[in-house]
């Protein structure tokens, strides 16, 4: 049988207890329990309480606000019976924001963006509510809900960044029923929440920012979302280490997470999609900072190559993908005599595989770095997440050794494996036409990858296939 009984919800990791103890079994963080809504348990015989501590998400049904705007319930039906339309993506206004969002804004889904204090999460969304609001589809259709502004602050700001605010809504609220209800009257097509963190409800006897009040209120506006096709942002705050405060659940309940990526201040703005229901995972779109907003970059690739007068040593430019589009960043090495014990350091790449990948230059290409100092850079500040800036970056570290430099007209990409074979990457064709684009007039990269010897969209590049990492090294330096 079950029986409703209270249960206590750890504010630092989430995990539910059935009763209230000084310390959390699953962090061991002190006083960090607090009671959260009556939830049906099962009775059963006492445990261990790391065995009582569960990461399910309370049913947001339980809250009184269930069913307060909307009158209709799910039903049982074939898959094939739903009725799917094409026409559900709502322009931004801004077309990098529609890339990374997967081509535009789906009706009915919760997007959580966050960044640093500062970045820009505001600004773009403000801009985005000001465009869709005066769309000729969506005239007047925006609700921008402010939690951590006055009206007069985000006035402020629409006069500042020179927007046409005339028919954009706005409502400084935080009480999540009350939003509710606001949005149920106003019935726009897209709203923002300005932020997840400051969002209460009445259901929960705790302070805004807790994780019950978080994961509870972002459930409500979701179940609002999705029963009345009101598409959604939520802005979240980032903790010190750059991940979204709150729980792990709250990623996990929306359809899209963007974060903002690069220094707050740099002129030039990132967003990329870790997660995302409707588009490709890992796109990244491109902004220049100015002072009236965020501007899209038409080129992105140009921003990240550096123009020397003549070439340097430990520089070399690698072809990446990020989503759906070919990039081009620029890759630094500087390998010098440690002073002490030796350091390793990759700003922009995983500081891991960089270790991994020395040793291999090590056994394979014959290039030690034993007593030196190695350090990896991605210039313009991206965070490369694929595998196939390994030649790249080994070929960069053996620039900065020999003291030796590359063609500036070199373009390069490829995976190295343990064995120093040199592994295809996906659209190794598309990287090819993107330094072609750009000017590349040599390209190093995988013999898997590389277009057959009949293809005459390739004659403008002279392209290096290769199997091994030695062979690698070596044609690099003869170029």
């Amino acid at each position: 049988m079950a029986k409703n009984k209270s249960s206590y919800v750890c504010q630092n990791c989430g995990a539910h207890f059935g009763k209230w103890a000084g310390q959390c079994a699953d962090c061991s963080e002190w006083n960090s329990l607090v009671e959260a809504p009556n939830v049906s348990m099962p009775h059963h015989n006492k445990s261990s309480s790391k065995s009582t501590a569960s990461r399910v998400t309370s049913s947001p049904s339980n809250n009184k606000t269930s069913g307060n705007y909307s009158g209709t319930h799910s039903a049982v039906m074939p898959l094939n019976a739903v009725s799917v339309t094409l026409d559900t993506r709502l322009p931004t206004g801004i077309s990098e924001f529609d890339r990374v969002l997967g081509g535009g804004l789906v009706a009915g889904s919760v997007v959580l963006i966050g960044g640093d204090p500062g970045i820009g999460k505001s600004t773009i969304l403000l801009q985005t509510a000001t465009n869709m609001a005066r769309a000729d589809s969506l005239a007047g259709s925006a609700l921008y809900v402010t939690g951590e502004e006055s009206l007069a602050q985000v006035a402020m700001r629409a006069k500042r960044l020179d927007l046409p605010a005339d028919r954009l809504r706005v409502l400084a609220e935080t009480n999540v029923e009350t939003i509710c209800a606001a949005l149920t009257q106003e019935q726009p097509a897209i709203a923002i929440i300005d932020s997840i963190q400051t969002i209460y409800t009445d259901a929960i006897n705790s302070a805004p920012g807790g994780v019950s009040q978080i994961r509870e209120s972002a459930a409500i506006l979701t179940r609002y979302a999705k029963q009345t096709g009101t598409a959604l942002f939520l802005v979240g705050h980032v903790t010190k280490e750059g991940t979204l405060a709150g729980p792990r659940v709250l990623e996990h309940m929306v359809d899209t997470v963007l974060y903002f990526e690069g220094q707050s201040d740099s002129r030039f703005r990132m967003i990329r999609a870790v997660k995302n229901r409707f588009g490709a995972v890992n796109e990244l779109g491109i902004f220049g900072m100015t002072d009236l907003g965020l501007k899209e970059v038409a080129n992105p690739s140009a921003i990240f190559l550096s123009r020397y007068d003549k070439p340097v040593a430990g520089s070399i430019v690698m072809v990446s993908r990020e989503g759906t589009r070919p990039l081009l960043v620029e890759v630094q090495a500087l390998v010098d005599d440690s002073q002490g014990s030796p350091r390793r350091m990759a700003l922009g790449l995983d500081f891991q595989r960089l270790s991994m990948l020395l040793a291999v230059m090590h056994r394979h290409g014959g290039i030690h770095t034993s007593g030196q100092d190695v350090y990896v850079n991605v210039v313009g500040g991206v965070k490369v997440l694929e595998t196939g800036s390994d030649l790249a970056v080994l070929l960069a570290c053996a620039s900065s050794i020999r003291e030796k430099a590359l063609p500036s007209s070199l373009a390069v990409f490829g995976e190295v494996g343990l064995s120093g074979e040199i592994r295809p990457v996906p659209n190794g064709h598309e990287r090819l036409k993107e330094a072609m684009k750009h000017g590349f007039k040599h390209a190093i990269i995988p013999k898997a990858n590389a277009p057959a010897k009949e293809s005459n969209q390739f004659k403008g590049i002279n392209v290096i296939a290769v199997e091994r990492l030695d062979d690698a090294i070596e044609s690099a330096f003869e170029l």
